[in-house]
């Protein structure tokens, strides 16, 4: 045998060699190559469960793409300030941020719609404002509104839900509306605006910095979300009287957001397995969140002895009232807002009134079996 043949035969074991390894390895599902690493930060503090449920999506990633893509996961505050993730985002401070797109609207007002919006919106629960979502367009109109109308390199998908949300905490009872008005609170998006014409002082902060602007009694009253969060940042200890429900939130979906030249870098496959994740954790999450909630609201009552009051009906009509009006001025000056303020009026004129005539109230069984305390 010639040495020239003897090297071939060589350098053709070698390659066998190290290629068996590495086809096991595929063949196992093991990664081969160098895992993407994508750095998301959250606008939420690390305590909330909405931080939580960024955190179990990261874990989800991982297992599903076998290692092929990593979330380094961080709360607010660790790169940038929770408001200002979005930007980051664009200019890939970070690559992402699991956040709410309702805290863009100082860019475009439309952004609001893009969370469920006030009201519903028109009368929409959080399976009717999905189904338009999903297949109504407004995932196509959600990513053109970052695309061309804020001309952003972003890409967004709906990923929480911790709605319905509290009307919030006061110091002192609220009976009417006129005992609603003058009340500094904090409120954020436009939950702020639509207060504010209702006659409500707001003030527009990040939800970790609620308990210190309470405990300087900078604020009167304040809303994050309700329930399980608001015991968590310890509400209960400033205030004592949690007023629900309300309409500022009632439906509302949360956002992950990632910078589009990051999304570009994930492959196909786990591009699809990302959102297979995402939409996992929408529904996993949010049926977590509805017990924690549920326990959270007997523990504030029976341990912390919290007054849990009925919002006076007058409170939320005059929430969608003034809604309205300011949904009405915006779309005359908006073109983007009208549009999709428009399609998701039309959306709802089929989905309500068929939902009203084929789904019981809640109220009907729940009051049959767990008559309301009077409190």
């Amino acid at each position: 045998m010639t040495k020239s043949v003897t090297r071939t035969l060589a350098v053709a074991a070698l390659a066998g060699a190290v290629a068996a390894p590495l086809g096991a390895a595929y063949a196992q599902g093991t990664p081969a190559a160098q895992p993407i690493t994508l750095r998301i930060q959250s606008s939420w503090p690390a305590s909330t469960t909405l931080h939580e449920n960024f955190v179990e999506l990261a874990n989800r990633i991982d297992v599903l793409t076998n290692g092929r893509v990593k979330v380094q996961h961080m709360a607010a505050g660790q790169v940038v300030p929770a408001f200002e993730t979005l930007d980051a985002t664009h200019k890939r401070v970070i690559d992402g941020s699991h956040t709410w797109a309702g805290y863009w609207v100082g860019k475009n007002k439309a952004a609001i719609l893009f969370t469920g919006g006030p009201a519903g919106p028109f009368g929409m629960d959080h399976m009717d404002y999905l189904s338009w979502m999903w297949h109504g367009g407004g995932l196509e109109r959600y990513h053109k509104f970052y695309r061309e109308t804020l001309r952003l390199n972003v890409i967004a998908f709906p990923v929480v839900s911790t709605s319905p949300q509290a009307l919030g905490w006061f110091k002192n009872e609220i009976k009417s509306l006129a005992d609603f008005r003058g009340q500094k609170c904090r409120q954020t998006s436009m939950a702020a605006e639509i207060y504010n014409e209702m006659g409500m002082r707001t003030v527009n902060m990040p939800g970790g910095e609620i308990m210190p602007a309470a405990e300087r009694g900078t604020i009167d009253c304040a809303e994050f979300v309700g329930g399980i969060e608001d015991l968590r940042f310890g509400f209960h200890t400033i205030w004592k009287n949690h007023y629900a429900p309300a309409l500022h939130e009632n439906t509302s979906i949360g956002e992950l957001l990632i910078n589009l030249d990051a999304w570009n870098s994930i492959s196909k496959t786990d591009q699809e397995i990302f959102k297979a994740a995402m939409t996992e954790r929408l529904f996993v999450g949010w049926a977590k969140w509805q017990r924690q909630n549920a326990e959270a609201v007997v523990e504030l009552r029976e341990k912390h002895k919290v007054n849990l009051l009925t919002t006076p009906p007058e409170i939320n009509k005059a929430f969608m009232e003034a809604w309205d009006r300011i949904a009405a001025r915006e779309s005359e000056r908006n073109p983007v807002f009208k549009e999709v303020y428009e399609d998701l009026r039309k959306w709802a004129s089929v989905s309500v009134p068929a939902k009203r005539f084929c789904y019981p109230p809640y109220s009907l069984a729940a009051d049959h079996y767990w008559p309301q305390r009077t409190q």
